[in-house]
């Protein structure tokens, strides 16, 4: 039979005080108003106790934490990030010896090489994308096919050679180039390239094979970056997780998430320990790969964060709360 339905009696309802909910929100958590010539760390303190306010400053404290227990911290990038200015604040972190190593798109060279080489970067591929004039710089694929035969001469992989070539070079922005700076403090700098991808791949003078054997460098060295984000052995020998190194996935998608997976595959078939590792993802807004390939697969639980905004913002005032936190001068 079909059931006649008809209002519930609201009389009968069960209910409970509220001192037997557990509950999300409390005042203590609410936003503390700040003064004028307030600290970075006030700003921090001052943010609501929810969210991504309190992923921002776990991922601080964990990079702070990295620092001081001598742990790499990783800053892998997309092009969006150098298009929008923040160059500046990721070659600062790699003077003061914060930052230990970089991955990035083919993208984010060519527009580190252009900004230091000529000042300026990035077109507007909606009109030049009519006529087929989109990419095709002459002086930007001259300079990625040297780039290309520095590595193959040299046996290194494209992140140093675009280094070595900038850092050669006469050029007026030398020192805005993040490859340069990475080239200046020592550390690992690699370009994860995706054949097709890049303007400069229509250059008719690119040596493909030694495009991808210098790639392929790069992939390598970057395993072995990542298998060095665990805690160091005299903390795993006591039986604790301890302090790990930190990845930072900035405005990258798809290709730097792709390439971070495999790379902790590696790292763990080759013996690695990553269970002190830290990951963070900074993006506009949230996206699959990297959520799942850097915040929660890789990573124990609680020890991925995701932080949402544009970069233009959230990166100097994360520069600005970790030096602040360290207690070294701006």
């Amino acid at each position: 039979m079909t059931r006649k339905y008809k209002p519930v009696d609201s009389a009968k309802i069960k209910t409970y005080s509220v001192q037997q909910r557990a509950h999300k929100s409390a005042t203590s958590a609410a936003a503390k108003l700040t003064d004028a010539g307030a600290t970075a760390a006030d700003l921090l303190d001052s943010m609501p106790g929810f969210l991504g306010a309190n992923a921002f400053r776990s991922v601080v404290s964990a990079i702070t934490e990295a620092f001081q227990g001598d742990r790499p911290v990783v800053a892998a990038f997309g092009a969006h990030v150098i298009k929008v200015g923040c160059a500046p604040i990721l070659i600062d972190l790699i003077r003061r010896g914060i930052i230990k190593a970089i991955a990035c798109n083919g993208a984010c060279a060519i527009h580190d090489a252009e900004l230091a080489m000529f000042g300026e970067t990035s077109e507007e591929v909606a009109d030049t994308i009519r006529d087929g004039s989109f990419g095709m710089v002459s002086e930007t694929m001259a300079f990625f096919d040297e780039v290309v035969s520095v590595a193959s001469s040299d046996g290194c992989g494209l992140g140093l050679a675009t280094g070595k070539v900038l850092a050669d070079r006469e050029v007026p922005n030398r020192d805005q180039s993040i490859f340069v700076a990475a080239k200046k403090a020592g550390i690992p700098a690699t370009i994860h390239v995706a054949v097709g991808t890049d303007t400069v791949h229509v250059s008719p003078g690119l040596n493909a094979s030694a495009l991808g054997a210098a790639t392929m460098h790069d992939f390598r060295l970057i395993c072995d970056v990542v298998s060095d984000l665990g805690a160091t052995n005299s903390e795993s020998e006591v039986g604790r997780v301890g302090v790990g190194g930190v990845w930072l996935n900035i405005g990258s998608a798809v290709l730097l998430p792709e390439v971070f997976l495999k790379a902790v595959s590696v790292a763990r078939n080759l013996g690695a320990n990553l269970d002190a590792m830290t990951t963070a993802n900074f993006d506009m807004i949230r996206h699959y790969r990297p959520h799942q390939n850097v915040v929660t697969r890789p990573v124990q639980a609680g020890r991925g964060f995701e932080v949402i905004g544009h970069h233009e913002m959230l990166l100097p005032l994360l520069r600005h709360a970790i030096i602040e936190r360290l207690g070294v001068p701006a």
